[in-house]
């Protein structure tokens, strides 16, 4: 096999998927506009370097669903994707996800191997992202309800996408969801954190009408408020709160659980 292309390669999953394919000794590529290859969805001159010679691609779509169309259209010699997506995806419609959604439509379409891997939320971010700056500041408030999530490690998500990658073909059009072993509300997640970190955290349940404004008063546009709004719609619907079988399927072992998760990356406060 040629290179492995690495979009997103330093992002949370992306530079998971690098380590491990180097640690096997694969060839790999890892592309973004700050690492070893230039990547920039919105600059199509940086596409061709990325591609030539590649075989295998690792896709993390951008917002822009035209960007990723056209980028899996000039691909025409890469052999196989891997699409990190979404799990709930078919419930989004046109409210969110729009770049996940042409992503997974792109690869489908294009003739070659695809496969797609639907996450749950995943469990770094509460430390690398998203929720880790609210924690720190002792409270996160969302309008979840009590409604579980099994959070889903990033580092079975990298090793799901390395063994996919690297195979013979058997998950050739296949969509794993891919999510934790067991689902915890967040109010328990951030109970597991407090325990694991020693520090005084809380979580805070908002309405959605309570969150929009919070997001609106932090500055983030009206657009972005109503995208996490509907995200948060579909947790509390219960869309993705049974735990799945597809770590489990593609590795031949249980998936991390939020307690391991939460010793490894807290326990230094």
């Amino acid at each position: 096999m040629n290179d492995i292309v690495i979009l997103g390669a330093t992002g949370k999953t992306g530079r998971r998927v690098v380590e491990l394919l180097r640690a096997e000794g694969r060839r790999v590529r890892p592309a973004s506009r700050s690492s070893e290859v230039r990547f920039d969805w919105f600059d199509p001159a940086t596409w061709e370097g990325v591609l030539s010679g590649a075989d295998a691609v690792y896709l993390v779509a951008p917002e822009d669903p035209a960007a990723v169309r056209d980028f899996v259209k000039r691909a025409e010699r890469v052999e196989r994707f891997v699409v990190l997506s979404g799990r709930g995806l078919e419930h989004a419609g046109d409210t969110y996800w729009r770049g996940m959604t042409a992503a997974e439509e792109a690869v489908r379409e294009s003739g070659a191997e695809w496969t797609i891997l639907r996450a749950n939320n995943f469990n770094q971010n509460f430390s690398e992202d998203l929720w880790h700056a609210p924690l720190l500041e002792g409270r996160l408030a969302l309008p979840v309800g009590d409604m579980p999530e099994p959070f889903v490690d990033v580092h079975d998500i990298a090793a799901v996408a390395a063994r996919v990658l690297t195979g013979d073909g058997r998950h050739n059009g296949r969509v794993y969801e891919l999510s934790g072993p067991r689902g915890l509300t967040f109010g328990e997640a951030v109970r597991v954190i407090g325990q694991a970190s020693g520090r005084a955290v809380e979580y805070v349940e908002l309405t959605p009408e309570e969150y929009r404004a919070e997001l609106l008063a932090e500055g983030l546009a009206e657009e972005v408020a109503d995208e996490l709004g509907a995200l948060f719609a579909l947790l509390r619907e219960g869309r993705l709160a049974g735990p799945t079988d597809g770590v489990q399927h593609v590795l031949g072992r249980p998936p991390i659980s939020f307690e391991d998760y939460a010793a490894r990356a807290w326990a230094s406060g």
